[in-house]
């Protein structure tokens, strides 16, 4: 499939992606389990096998060939890797050796929606309008739900419920709970937090109660709104060139930083910063409290995959073909590697490893000798 017939699918299917899982307080557990990982901010505390002054020192551990793009976000669960393909298949790979250890195969291609591992099941969308739910250690196919639309957006799971899009599915049956309608599909997907589901759609950025879907508040943009993240009492999200931060209990705006080019790539946000790819081929570093720029790193492409930071490096990919690994305090580069074509996936990193996929089709897993 060449770029023209992936960027159309990818638009077609109206972008970006995000998810959020529970873990217990107080206990730290290094996996990447869905797309905003456990905490909705791409970040990983845990992490602290790969840093500043090793992460050079990465080398290739493994990558798998799939029948065509990845573009999914892997993740990453108890020792497996779990990752969608345009080739209509879900994948479970060793995350030591890259074995094969399953593959779904659904109705359709599996673009952009990044499965999310929870309980011992994955949950994935698929653009054949589906949401499965597989067993997570067999690929055994527990049950699906058509929602009617193409699925581009990655499940979050909190408190047994699958949030998608803009509807909430029962974990355990995917009986759908409750679904909040608007003119338009939303292709964000949701980060949840304190009880409120944040999501974006096209021309609006949403907060909605977890429980039965009521809008509690929305703030509109002017074009679709990528997958927020939320951290200190605050939602980051992008729309056209633009960078929001809104205050999550009232969608008050706090501020806005304008690119040079449309965002699709989701915030991530450690330690006070955001940090968000945009169309103009620059990856920014923000004060999440002002929006003031405290750098911003220039590739060769547009940037759509959204950055993950663990352990004070932000790694991300670009349409140049590159993965990158930037110092996240002051945007140094620190490593790259040069993959067979576009890198859309969004990296997870996890127990000394990052993992990503390329629109050549292979999965690819980084890690030090």
């Amino acid at each position: 499939m060449n770029r023209i017939s992936r960027v159309a699918l990818i638009l077609f299917a109206c972008f970006v992606s995000v998810a959020w899982a529970q873990q217990p307080a107080g206990k730290c557990i290094n996996n990447w389990s869905e797309f905003h990982r456990t905490n909705m901010e791409r970040s990983n505390p845990c992490e602290k096998v790969l840093g500043v002054n090793n992460v050079g020192n990465l080398s290739l551990k493994w990558s798998y060939a799939t029948g065509d793009v990845v573009d999914s976000s892997p993740a990453v669960a108890n020792g497996v890797v779990y990752v969608g393909s345009l080739d209509h298949n879900v994948y479970a790979l060793n995350a030591s050796t890259g074995a094969l250890l399953w593959s779904y195969t659904t109705g359709g291609p599996v673009g952009i929606s990044s499965p999310a591992v929870a309980n011992g099941v994955v949950y994935v969308g698929s653009i054949d309008r589906k949401v499965y739910a597989l067993n997570a250690k067999t690929g055994a196919d527990l049950w699906s739900y058509n929602t009617h639309t193409p699925v581009s957006s990655s499940p979050t799971v909190a408190n047994g419920v699958v949030y998608i899009g803009s509807i909430a599915l029962r974990g355990s049956t995917g009986a759908l709970m409750w679904r909040h309608r608007n003119r338009y599909l939303v292709a964000s997907s949701p980060a949840v937090a304190n009880g409120v589901v944040y999501v974006g759609a096209y021309g609006s950025e949403y907060a909605l109660n977890a429980k039965g879907g009521a809008k509690l508040w929305s703030y509109a943009t002017n074009l679709q709104v990528v997958s927020p993240a939320v951290a200190n009492g605050a939602v980051y999200a992008g729309s056209d060139d633009n960078v929001y931060a809104l205050n999550a209990s009232t969608g008050a705006l706090l501020w806005s930083y304008a690119t040079g080019g449309l965002i699709e790539s989701s915030p991530a946000v450690a330690n006070g910063v955001v940090y968000v790819g945009s169309l103009d081929n620059n990856v920014y570093a923000l004060n999440a409290s002002t929006g003031a720029l405290l750098w911003s790193y220039a590739t060769g492409g547009g940037v759509i995959s959204s950055p993950a930071v663990a352990n004070g490096v932000v790694y991300f990919g670009s349409y140049d073909n590159n993965v990158y690994a930037l110092n996240a305090s002051t945007g140094a580069l620190l490593w790259s590697y040069t993959t067979g074509d576009s890198v859309l996936s969004s990296p997870a990193v996890s127990n000394g490893v990052v993992y990503i996929g390329s629109a050549d089709g292979n999965v690819y897993a980084f890690g030090l000798k």
